[in-house]
């Protein structure tokens, strides 16, 4: 099962030496770690990278999972996001949200990893594969670290779909209150209307640049996972193996969603087209 893991320590000391366990253990194959990164809790409760380790597959950079997460944390609750992200991201909350849709964590997981890491204390993120919990929480046990765990969710595309879709119903409701506004209201709504469509717009045009993120961070998990096979013996070869086929499976589902609502951009832009050319055509 694919899990974000937060290991938390009280020294940078300890949070290395937890990452080169993390290491030892992919290397044996007891679990996959596709990306780490650690993290220090400063005084005023900012946070700052320490080290991204680039020796696996997935870059810790932003537009990961784990470069999200990243992003989270530091920030205060995030527990009005999930409610926040039904309606329009205005200011600074906009990055939040998209950080949110991108670590594939639930913003209770966000919280309790905040809540419990200490400024002056140190910790691992990791996006890992584990059958079971006992290696990694064995070999941590020795650094008297604190491992918190969440299943990865795989709910980037529903969300940005449902906003996208309350985007688009808000407009369309708009449209119609624009229509029957009095003269002395049409500006005002006029500029909701404007500022909706921009927001959409934007909203499409992050999912275009998510998918190819998307696609880029699959295939070098997939190539790990399949690379990690061709090594090992014939029962791990299998359940790694196993893993690449699910992992690829899911990714076409989740890829079948965010093409589908950019498919309805185009559509949408086709038309406008059409009735531009036909309008031009009758003058």
């Amino acid at each position: 099962m694919e899990r974000m893991l937060a290991i938390i320590v009280d020294n940078e000391t300890k949070a290395y030496e937890a990452l080169r366990a993390l290491k030892q253990l992919d290397e044996e194959s007891s679990i996959t770690v596709y990306s780490a990164v650690v993290i220090e809790k400063n005084a005023d409760g900012t946070i700052t990278e320490k080290r991204h380790d680039h020796e696996f597959p997935v870059r810790a950079v932003a537009g990961t999972a784990i470069g999200a997460i990243v992003g989270l944390f530091g920030g205060g609750s995030l527990g009005m996001v999930g409610g926040a992200a039904a309606g329009g991201m205005a200011g600074g909350l906009a990055g939040s949200i998209a950080d949110f849709y991108r670590a594939e964590v639930s913003a209770e997981f966000v919280d309790e990893v905040n809540n419990a890491l200490k400024p002056g204390h140190s910790t691992v993120i990791a996006d890992v594969d584990e059958d079971w919990v006992t290696p990694v929480d064995t070999q941590m046990e020795a650094f008297g670290a604190s491992v918190m765990r969440t299943p990865k969710q795989d709910f980037e595309a529903d969300q940005r779909a449902k906003h996208v879709a309350k985007l688009r119903a808000e407009i369309e409701q708009t449209k119609v209150e624009l229509g029957r506004a009095r003269a002395d209201r049409k500006a005002r709504l006029q500029d909701r209307m404007d500022k909706l469509k921009a927001e959409l717009q934007a909203q499409l045009d992050q999912a275009s640049k998510r998918a190819k993120q998307i696609k880029t961070e699959t295939d070098a998990k997939v190539r790990a996972l399949e690379q990690k096979a061709e090594k090992s013996r014939a029962d791990i070869k299998a359940s790694l193996k196993a893993r690449a086929k699910r992992m690829r499976k899911e990714y076409e589902q989740s890829d079948a969603k965010l093409r589908h609502m950019l498919a309805e951009r185009l559509r949408g832009a086709a038309a406008r087209l059409e009735k531009k050319q036909r309008h031009a055509a009758h003058r």
